[in-house]
């Protein structure tokens, strides 16, 4: 009787390591390949380039392997113990980092019937780290980067999305993640909000960047990145303005835009009731989300209803209201604001919004409310995260104290220690080198 191989891989980047697996798994007998799916890839690392099913087609075709089951966690054994094969081949690279407690999974899994873990050298020179930084370094496309938001949605507990208000915090959105034993973090996408973007250019927070103003730091931004970006459309301005918007930014490759139910002169919604701000009538605003659905070409791109009736004291009953008319109109998602210090009255619609027959993805902003974690937001049924201005607010504190320690001591020495040095920010930048 063949003997049954199991081989577990996420296949997004195939290369030689991958092959050179799957050949040594043939010589032991019948290989089934436990391909990840997006969601188990997703929990533990980036949203993989490839769909699942386009992934799945690659591997079929590829020569020595029989079967390609799915593997829906990062954890082997559910599959293991339905399959229970004589063999699992991986290669020897899994024995520290992310993957050693799964590697001892497998382990205690196969002693339960005899089975034997097989571990291939590790194949010099190629890994899927390695491609994915050509990748990054070679760019995407406005379709392909358009798409990346609603897959993550369909596979992630929340989407977390960083301001980035030029091509140096884009950079940083894109690049910087953090690793420990059991996954790696990073940001899923880019918030082009307008207070930073406005703030960057050193204008108010008024709408007084007008459209073309803002595709330039669109631009700057999609010429040196992939993750999926939002776009921070204020109010949206009038309809017949709006449909126009929303036809840039699709051609462009944002992912979704996101307009606030206000009226005239804009002004920001942490102000609140400190200054006069005026909220549209449900009729008009979801003529508008309307409109913007109307003109948009793709089923890609999304337009999100952010609702002000907390910023302006209007209440829970007037947002729930708002949330379901909004929905009604064609919304993607729906943004609920506050600027209270605690999230009390974000958790009260969130419980209230668990109970809508229809929803679509919920995103909050939790700049003033700021002491709820993830996991908090996670339970309460919030899809997407947005850090809107942390990294602006945080520049500006560093760069006034250069300059303090530079007027003060009349030389830079005393700023060096709180500066990059030149050579990092050469490295910093692709080419720069």
């Amino acid at each position: 009787m063949n003997k049954k191989v199991y081989i577990g891989m996420s296949a997004d980047l195939i290369h030689p390591g991958h092959l050179n697996i799957i050949r040594e798994g043939k010589k032991l007998g019948e290989v089934t390949v436990g391909l990840l799916t997006d969601k188990a890839i997703a929990s533990y690392k980036r949203l993989p380039y490839l769909t699942y099913d386009q992934r799945k087609i690659i591997i079929e075709n590829i020569k020595g392997v029989s079967n390609v089951v799915p593997q829906e966690t990062l954890d082997y054994v559910p599959n293991l113990e339905k399959l229970k094969p004589n063999y699992v081949v991986h290669g020897d690279d899994w024995k520290t980092g992310i993957q050693k407690s799964t590697r001892e999974n497998v382990i205690n899994a196969l002693k339960k019937w005899g089975g034997e873990l097989i571990e291939v050298e590790y194949t010099q020179g190629i890994s899927s780290t390695i491609l994915n930084k050509s990748l990054k370094e070679i760019g995407t496309t406005p379709e392909i980067r358009m798409k990346r938001l609603k897959r993550l949605l369909d596979v992630k507990p929340l989407v977390r999305l960083m301001e980035a208000h030029n091509g140096l915090t884009g950079l940083i959105v894109e690049n910087f993640q953090i690793t420990d034993d059991k996954l790696s973090k990073e940001f899923d996408g880019m918030w082009l909000s307008s207070l930073t973007d406005s703030t960057a250019k050193g204008k108010p927070d008024i709408e007084a960047v007008d459209l073309t103003a803002r595709m330039h730091t669109l631009n700057d931004i999609a010429e040196v990145t992939t993750k999926p970006i939002v776009y921070d459309g204020d109010t949206g301005g009038i309809p017949e303005h709006f449909v126009f918007t929303v036809k840039t930014l699709e051609r462009l490759g944002v992912s979704a835009v996101i307009i606030e139910d206000k009226v005239g002169l804009k002004k920001n919604s942490l102000f609140g009731t400190e200054v006069e701000q005026t909220q549209d009538s449900i009729e008009n605003f979801c003529h508008k989300i309307s409109a913007g659905k109307k003109a948009q070409i793709t089923n890609d791109f999304m337009i999100i209803g952010r609702i002000e009736s907390l910023i302006l004291k209007k209440g829970i009953e007037d947002a729930v209201k708002r949330a379901e008319a909004y929905i009604n109109a064609g919304a993607d998602g729906i943004l609920i604001h506050s600027k209270e210090k605690s999230p009390a009255e974000i958790l009260e619609f969130c419980g209230r919004y668990k109970k809508f027959t229809r929803k679509v993805p919920l995103y909050v902003v939790p700049s003033t409310y700021n002491t709820i974690y993830e996991k908090d937001l996670i339970e309460a049924g919030v899809n997407v995260v947005i850090y809107a201005n942390q990294l602006l607010r945080s520049a500006y504190p560093a760069m006034i104290e250069t300059a303090k320690l530079i007027l003060e001591n009349e030389r830079s020495f005393e700023a060096d220690g709180r500066m990059l040095p030149v050579k990092e920010i050469l490295r910093l930048i692709p080419g720069g080198m």
